[in-house]
């Protein structure tokens, strides 16, 4: 026969997923052994229709069958050849099999098959459906083995799924897949999700405007991060180290991947979403003015507010009040003056070496309390948590012991709580663990602070100055433009030292003798 003469076919293969096309595991042999077939049956092959998904039976849902049948539609008086290398791969459910023939039909094209061979007989046909009935029973008997043995890992603690951004799967011998944190997007989602608990992002979109100024971070199709992309991951509790799934059953169960963020952080990220908590106020704390938020106007008690204000020849900076209704309203204050009279202050923080030795032994007792305090909140935990578990079982036995429907829901429902009641015990049970490393490892910047806070006042960064202030004063020192600073309240822990009444300091507590400061203080 010419070329002219040949009869035309096309090849259909197909394979059921990516992994396999990539992997090799199909595709080129079933092309193979459909040309070969073709050039004894001495067909002209037209073209070639891959297919790399299931479409769990419907062959619609399939692209490289949508593309066969098309291909015949275009040339309607062509009465093509379809060859394909199995029964199987051509139609795995019955239905969808006698509707694929039926269009095959439609379209005068002759299906031939490697493996199988086609009559158009009574017998012919029922062993067709029964080749396809077979290969359906194969199908939802594989599938449900992959969801038994999904399940049954799920239960392991091993998460099966799709992983959110932040995490990636890497193989490990003898576990299979681990989910593992995917940096630098793992501190990325990190960065959101305390962020948005702490109030540093007010609002959703304010998280996706930041996921956008990553060019790494995942997109979808479009080349967009949505909104709804932001709340899936902020409401996703596997970030926290722990697998919930409805599907399976599972609630609140320890998973063996690490999470990113604290189960703490997690529900304080789900009550903002809920709109229980309120984002805490940012204020612009400035980057030049050590004592804004910590010095009050002592007239009015409202915190100094700071400015530049522009000379002749330079720029000068001043604290000043703006509440109108003030005696102080508009008065400045130099900055270096203000700053200098308060730095006084912190200078005479410095107890004797007698009553800074008498403090290191209550460190000392303070750091055994410590210990033996996180021991038994380890044992209340425990105690908890076996509690709790306790009223699972009692749930459960109560499910097996009644077949209405609603009922069944209520109790599960009840189970998911305590699984979550559960996880949060184990969170905060895993943060009374006992102090790490040596008493004097971790005390010895807390002594050498206490020591002499100076120093760092001294050094005139701004952010040390500001961490002086947090520590050494356990409230804002109230300040007058005339008389100075009033008497502040001391810290515990300077305030516990004692010996600063010798050195002019008053601590402001009730009942204690006041006496005057270097800094022109008054009661």
């Amino acid at each position: 026969m010419t070329d002219a003469t040949k009869r035309k076919a096309v090849i259909y293969c197909r394979v059921s997923s990516k992994t396999q096309e990539k992997e090799g595991h199909g595709l080129g042999s079933q092309e193979t052994r459909c040309r070969q077939y073709a050039e004894v049956k001495d067909y002209e092959v037209a073209a070639v229709f891959p297919d790399t998904v299931s479409g769990g039976g419907d062959f619609m849902k399939r692209p490289g069958m949508v593309a066969l049948l098309s291909f015949l539609d275009a040339q309607p008086s062509e009465r093509f050849v379809v060859i394909f290398d199995d029964l199987k791969r051509y139609a795995r459910d019955v239905e969808f099999h006698l509707k694929l023939r039926r269009e095959m039909e439609a379209r005068g094209a002759v299906r031939e098959c490697l493996n199988f061979n086609f009559m158009d007989s009574p017998e012919g046909k029922f062993q067709e459906i029964i080749i396809a009935a077979s290969g359906q029973l194969e199908r939802e008997q594989n599938q449900r083995q992959v969801s038994q043995k999904m399940a049954a890992r799920m239960q392991n603690g091993y998460w099966v799924h799709a992983v959110p951004a932040g995490y990636k799967y890497v193989r490990e011998k003898g576990r299979g897949s681990l989910v593992v944190p995917n940096e630098p997007l793992a501190t990325i989602v990190r960065e959101a999700f305390e962020g948005y608990a702490t109030g540093r992002f007010a609002s959703q979109a304010e998280i996706q405007r930041y996921f956008e100024t990553f060019p790494d971070f995942p997109r979808n199709k479009y080349g967009e991060i949505t909104r709804q992309r932001v709340k899936d991951i902020l409401i996703n509790p596997l970030y926290t180290g722990h697998i919930v799934s409805e599907r399976y059953g599972i609630h609140w169960l320890k998973g063996h991947h690490d999470g990113l963020i604290s189960l703490e952080t997690y529900e304080r990220v789900q009550e903002r979403l809920k709109g229980i908590a309120k984002a805490p106020k940012r204020k612009n704390i400035g980057d030049d003015f050590a004592l804004r938020g910590f010095v009050c106007c002592a007239d009015c008690g409202v915190p100094y507010r700071s400015s530049w204000s522009t000379g002749h020849s330079k720029r000068y900076a001043y604290y000043l009040c703006q509440t109108k209704s003030c005696a102080s309203y508009g008065k400045s204050i130099g900055r270096e003056k203000l700053e200098d009279e308060i730095g006084a202050l912190v200078k005479t923080l410095q107890p004797t070496e007698q009553l800074f030795n008498i403090t290191k032994a209550m460190f000392r007792q303070a750091w055994d309390q410590r210990i033996a305090q996180a021991q038994d909140a380890i044992r209340s935990g425990q105690q908890q948590i076996k509690t709790v578990e306790k009223q699972i079982e009692a749930v459960l036995a109560r499910i097996l012991d009644t077949n209405n429907s609603t009922v069944i829901g209520t109790y599960e429902k009840k189970i998911s709580n305590l699984e979550h009641q559960k996880a949060v015990l184990a969170d905060q049970l895993a943060n009374q663990a006992e102090p790490k490393g040596s008493y004097e490892e971790k005390l010895e910047p807390v002594l050498t602070f206490l020591a002499n806070p100076w120093k760092l006042w001294e050094t005139g960064h701004i952010a040390l100055r500001r961490t002086v202030l947090k520590l050494a004063f356990a409230d804002r020192i109230h300040y007058h433009r005339n008389e100075g600073a009033r008497t502040p309240e001391i810290a515990l822990p300077f305030k516990a030292l004692g010996g600063l009444k010798d050195r002019g300091v008053c601590f402001g507590a009730g009942g204690e003798t006041r006496t005057p400061t270097p800094c022109g203080a008054r009661t």
